[in-house]
């Protein structure tokens, strides 16, 4: 497993009253896989410039697709712009993926904010293991959930702090031994990812915000006697 699955079943499970944003899930998915390539050598920060690292792969399918879709031509791509590449449509690509791999289930909630579907995590080893990183609360897992809007204020305050000394974004028990990150992992740049992860998630909701004005603004034009 990789951080960027176990946040997507963290996220599965929170209540159809408090759901997550595809949008901001896919932007922290895309993070997500990038601090676990950090973690796995297969990239390294220069500045905010991903330098495409060994051309290792990953056990995770997914994390090898993140992996050979790394820029590997100067001027290296920057962390942002990974964000929004990447994570275009990410939280439906990651939702197929468990759900053909059976890791979930048909729920019997109501609905959750992945399209029409009532989906829930199922009870496996996969899910126990996302939240056991989740209850600990490792430091990567728990920012990332925060900047879509789950778990507690200080998560981003910890995230620094506890990536050198825990061993990184990925070094809870729900990671693959070489997909997560090791304690050669600098700080830094968890650090500098976990920000633009943030600042992304923040920039599309003042897009989504100026675009429901604009609608609101055009609609009113046509009730206009």
């Amino acid at each position: 497993m990789s951080t960027a699955k176990d946040l997507f079943l963290i996220a599965l499970d929170q209540e159809p009253d408090r759901p997550v944003g595809q949008g901001d899930l896919s932007l922290a998915l895309a993070g997500a896989e990038l601090i676990d390539l950090l973690g796995a050598q297969a990239a390294a920060l220069d500045g905010d410039r991903i330098v495409p690292g060994a051309e290792t792969e990953p056990h995770d399918p997914l994390l090898a697709e993140a992996a050979a879709a790394l820029a590997r031509q100067v001027p290296y791509e920057g962390v942002e712009d990974w964000l929004w590449r990447r994570g275009r449509d990410l939280s439906a690509t990651y939702r197929a993926a468990l759900e053909e791999a059976g890791q979930l289930t048909r729920g019997r909630r109501g609905l959750l904010p992945f399209g029409s579907d009532r989906l829930e995590s199922a009870d496996t080893p996969v899910r126990r293991r996302a939240r056991g990183r989740w209850e600990e609360g490792e430091p990567v897992l728990a920012a990332l959930g925060a900047a879509v809007g789950i778990g507690g204020a200080d998560a981003d305050a910890d995230a620094g702090a506890g990536a050198g000394a825990g061993g990184g974004g990925g070094g809870g028990a729900g990671a693959d031994a070489g997909d997560r990150p090791g304690p050669g992992l600098p700080d830094e740049a968890v650090t500098t990812v976990l920000a633009v992860v943030d600042d992304a998630v923040t920039e599309l909701a003042a897009v989504q915000q100026r675009r429901s004005i604009e609608n609101a603004a055009f609609a009113n034009v046509w009730r206009v006697p």
